[in-house]
């Protein structure tokens, strides 16, 4: 019965349908991490990794990391931010996606954190299995009903953000969680990526026949700040994870939505052919390239954010016609495989 009313309940409200499509968000079953820590395969990578995250080099005692949050718009959105070192660095992760508390002063102008007011992690442990077991006080359970989802979204991208980490299982206050008390989302099964961040389908889309791809579109706070935003979309069930990831970008976000393209609608893909080598190489025709001949630099970065986010391949290489002799609009120079960039969304405060 618990199983049948999970399906339900995805059909319905979104929660979790990628569980009847039989496809991953990654793709290719391997899985690709949003400023993670280097693996070593041991349950003490998430609780000693500090030194491992790139240093804040006008504080020693603030490394980066990376925190889900509520944009104004009501995205979960990743932002870098200097936390203080400690010794279990997703564990500090969590605490400041607290509302009320420390991270408040650190959060760009529009962001509000989605862990309810007061809320304690109590205990982190990553079993062998890589399900990382997340213990939280009484005032977890104190959230908005309409964040029910966003909350879980926050708290699941973050910490599988961690390469020792690829499912996530929530208590409280010592007791396993078998669903949410308010929309009653359904948690008899750890908690993945496969359930997709700030959902939608495409039109011509349907539950149970359909293929997720994260897409990271750019959205705007009224300071200026911009930033990119990942946005699971269902789309014709396909084999082909990385032509539809592109073809998704060129596709541009839902109108209604508020988020903006990051690739011209004229944009023309001439192939997208995956290696063996951890390696995607994709090329565009020229209409990729402005009147200056240069490729826009948000452009370049979303096309290898989403593409190491649903591929599992670790380096992207971007032709124009063929060749390889191409610049961004931020002067970058993109003639060599490029990685996924180790921090997304640096908060300029």
């Amino acid at each position: 019965m618990k199983h049948q009313h999970w399906i339900r309940s995805a059909a319905i409200a979104g929660v979790i349908v990628l569980l009847t499509t039989g496809c991953s968000v990654l793709g290719t079953g391997k899985k690709s991490d949003i400023d993670a820590p280097p693996k070593t395969g041991t349950e003490a990578d998430v609780k000693t990794t500090s030194a491992a995250v790139t240093i804040d080099m006008a504080d020693e005692n603030t490394s980066q990391m990376t925190v889900y949050v509520q944009d104004a718009k009501g995205f979960v959105t990743p932002l870098s931010l200097g936390l203080p070192k400690t010794v279990s660095v997703a564990k500090t992760t969590l605490e400041y996606m607290i509302a009320g508390g420390p991270v408040q002063s650190l959060l760009p102008n529009g962001f509000q954190a989605l862990l309810p007011e007061g809320t304690k992690v109590i205990s982190l442990n990553v079993k062998a299995d890589k399900t990382a077991v997340v213990d939280f006080s009484k005032e977890f359970l104190n959230y908005d009903e309409k964040n029910e989802r966003k909350l879980l979204e926050a708290i699941t991208w973050n910490l599988t953000n961690f390469p020792t980490v690829d499912k996530v299982q929530l208590r409280v206050n010592g007791k396993d969680l078998t669903e949410m008390p308010k929309n009653h989302t359904p948690l008899d099964t750890p908690l993945a990526r496969t359930m997709g961040i700030n959902l939608e389908k495409a039109e011509d889309a349907e539950f149970g026949q359909s293929t997720p791809v994260t897409l990271y579109f750019l959205n705007q706070n009224d300071q200026d700040y911009k930033y990119y935003v990942p946005v699971t979309r269902l789309v014709k069930r396909t084999d082909n994870v990385a032509q539809a990831v592109v073809d998704q970008l060129i596709k541009g976000p839902d109108a209604k939505k508020g988020l903006a393209a990051v690739l011209n609608g004229a944009t023309e893909v001439k192939s997208v052919k995956p290696a063996a080598d951890g390696l995607v190489t994709v090329d565009f025709s020229n209409k990729l390239l402005g009147s200056d001949q240069k490729a826009s630099a948000d452009a370049l970065q979303s096309v290898i954010l989403s593409l190491t986010e649903n591929t599992g391949y670790k380096q992207v290489q971007i032709k124009v016609d063929g060749a390889l002799k191409i610049t961004s609009s931020d002067g970058q120079n993109y003639n060599k495989p490029v990685l996924r960039p180790a921090h997304i969304n640096p908060s300029k405060l």
